[in-house]
C-alpha cells in the first residue's frame, strides 16, 4: 500500500497527472493511471496502436482532438462507426453544426427541420443534403476507377477529398496512410448514399482481412477506446485472436450493471482474453469530451517528439 499523496495545482497537464495519480481518488487517480499508460504504449517502438471512437464526438469542437491525435502519429489503425464519416465529411464540406440544448422541444426542431445529438443542434440540410450533393460526383469517379471497394478503402479515398479541413480525422488518416475501419459501415448517411447513389460494391471482409493482418504482424496491441458500441468491440473482439491487448485505456459513461459492453470494465475484457492478464490498463469513467483533452495534453507534454 502507498499513502495517498495531497496536492496543490501544478503548472503543467502532465504534473497535473501525476499529482492525481498519486492522490489516490476517485477518478482523478484513473486519469492518472490512463495518461501512464498511454505514454508507455507510445513509448513501446513494438506496440500497434488502436484508435477506437463512436460518432456522437465528431459533431463537436472535439473532432478537432482526434484529428490532432492522428496529425502526430499516435495511432496506427482507427476503428470508430458509420456516423464519424457522416459528420466528419458534412463539416469539412461546410455544414455549420450549432449550439443547443439537452432541454430543447424536439417536436419543434423537427418541424423546423433540425436534428438534436445532445446538446448539439443539426439542420438537415447542413447533413444529408450535403453529403449527398459532394459524394455523388466522388461516387462515379471511384467507381470508373473499380467496382470493388473495401471501407477502409473508400475511407482513404474520400480523406484525400477533405485534405484542405485541418480538423478532419479522415483527412488526417489519410495523409499518415492510417487505415479507418468502420465495420457498420452501412448504419449511417454515408453507407445509404453508397446504396442509392452508386454502383459501388462493398468488400466488408477485406477490412476484416486487412485488420487480420495489421493484428497479426503486430508484436505487441494497445488501444486508446472512447465509448462502447461496435468501435470498442471490434477492437477487443480482434485483439483476443492475438493473445489480448497489452495496454489499454477506456473512457465511458456507461453502466456495467446491465451487462452491456459499452459499460463493461476492462477487467471484464480479461475474462475473454481481450486483455492481457498482465496488461497495463485503466478505465476512466468520463465524458470523453471533458476528461480526454486532459489526458491528452497531459501525454503530449510527456511524449515531445518522441514518437510519430
Amino acid at each position: 500500500m502507498k499513502p495517498i499523496t495531497d496536492y496543490t495545482l501544478p503548472s503543467s497537464l502532465s504534473g497535473l497527472a501525476s499529482s492525481m495519480l498519486a492522490s489516490g481518488g476517485f477518478g482523478a487517480k484513473h486519469l492518472g493511471q490512463a495518461v501512464q499508460t498511454l505514454e508507455a504504449m507510445n513509448k513501446d517502438k513494438q506496440c500497434t496502436r488502436i484508435l477506437s471512437f463512436p460518432a456522437d464526438v465528431c459533431s463537436t469542437g472535439f473532432r478537432g482532438v482526434l484529428a490532432e491525435y492522428v496529425r502526430k502519429g499516435l495511432c496506427d489503425a482507427i476503428i470508430t462507426t458509420c456516423g464519424t464519416l457522416d459528420h466528419d465529411l458534412a463539416r469539412g464540406w461546410g455544414g455549420d453544426y450549432m449550439h443547443g440544448a439537452f432541454g430543447m422541444d424536439d417536436a419543434a426542431l423537427h418541424r423546423k427541420k433540425v436534428y438534436r445529438l445532445g446538446n448539439v443542434l443539426i439542420p438537415q440540410a447542413h447533413y444529408g443534403g450535403v453529403l449527398e450533393k459532394r459524394m455523388r460526383p466522388i461516387l462515379s469517379r471511384l467507381e470508373k476507377q473499380k467496382r470493388d471497394w473495401s471501407p477502409h478503402e473508400l475511407c482513404a479515398a474520400f480523406g484525400k477529398e477533405a485534405t484542405k479541413d485541418r480538423h478532419s480525422i479522415l483527412a488526417a488518416a489519410a495523409k499518415r496512410r492510417v487505415p479507418v475501419f468502420v465495420p457498420g459501415i452501412t448504419d449511417g448517411a454515408f453507407g445509404s448514399i453508397l446504396l442509392f447513389n452508386s454502383g459501388i460494391r462493398l468488400d466488408v471482409l477485406g477490412d476484416e482481412r486487412k485488420l487480420a493482418d495489421l493484428i497479426f504482424d503486430s508484436k505487441r496491441l494497445g488501444a486508446l477506446m472512447l465509448g462502447g458500441g461496435i468501435s470498442k468491440h471490434h477492437t477487443i473482439w480482434w485483439a483476443q485472436f492475438k493473445g489480448g491487448l497489452d495496454y489499454a485505456v477506456y473512457v465511458t459513461t456507461a453502466s456495467q450493471y446491465d451487462g452491456s459492453l459499452s459499460g463493461a470494465r476492462l477487467e471484464e475484457a480479461v475474462s475473454w482474453g481481450k486483455v492481457k492478464e498482465k496488461a497495463k490498463y485503466v478505465t476512466v469513467d468520463g465524458d470523453a469530451t471533458i476528461v480526454v483533452p486532459l489526458i491528452l495534453g497531459a501525454l503530449y507534454e510527456r511524449l515531445g517528439g518522441k514518437r510519430g
